[in-house]
């Protein structure tokens, strides 16, 4: 089961250019794992601040093991200092499958 992971993170005006870096890092190292296919980064035209992170991975088990890697743990847990907040994550299947 292909599955979307939406990523949701605010970010002030003067965190932009601090947090570009950590997202490349998470980019390059998803990329490189089992199950990873696809992900783009959106930032919203009605609220500059919100950027919306869609992933696709071939399988919830995919995700979860990319989520709760040391590497990724290592790196969000600067993102979110840095925001000073946490980050949403959603997990979505395609339609209305049974």
């Amino acid at each position: 089961m292909v599955v979307k992971i939406i990523i949701k993170r605010t970010v002030p005006t003067d965190k932009a250019k601090e947090l570009i870096p950590y997202i490349r890092q998470l980019r390059i190292l998803a990329t490189k794992q089992k199950g990873y296919i696809s992900g783009e980064t959106l930032k919203s035209l009605d609220r500059p601040d919100s950027f919306l992170i869609i992933s696709t991975w071939r399988t919830p088990d995919h995700w979860e093991k990319w989520l709760l890697s040391k590497e990724r743990q290592e790196i969000q847990g600067k993102i979110d200092a840095l925001l000073g907040g946490k980050t949403e994550y959603e997990m979505f299947d395609y339609g209305f499958g049974e």
